[in-house]
């Protein structure tokens, strides 16, 4: 009886060798066939998929709302936010914190309610 079981166990771990064999080749056969990507997309996230776990900083844009902005306050220096607000056609609350922004930047200055170009 021993040897019986002994019989079947040796069967089993040979088939089982089989089939890690051919599970190898089928997956060399399949990353040939994708480039080596296993789904139908490749590892991590695909670029413009959103933030991915790091922050990555994107490259300043040209003649954004806040560079309207800018070019206003240097063609009327000491005018308030609410004025650009006026001129631009948008709510001051956002404004505000575009300014805020290039203040930082040093690109406007503010002193009491009125922005001028730095």
């Amino acid at each position: 009886m021993a040897s019986a079981l002994d019989q079947a166990a040796s069967l089993l771990k040979d088939r089982m060798r089989e089939l890690d064999g051919e599970r190898k080749k089928l997956e060399r056969a399949l990353a040939n066939l994708t480039g080596g990507r296993v789904g139908r997309r490749g590892p991590g996230r695909p670029p413009g998929s959103g933030n991915a776990g790091t922050a990555r900083r994107r490259s300043r844009r040209r003649n954004t709302r806040a560079d309207q902005a800018v070019r206003l306050i240097k063609a009327n220096p000491g005018i308030t936010a609410a004025d650009v607000a006026k001129k631009m056609g948008m709510k001051p609350n956002y404004l505000y914190r575009v300014l805020g922004g290039r203040q930082k930047e040093g690109r406007v200055k503010k002193s009491g309610r009125s922005y001028t170009a730095a």
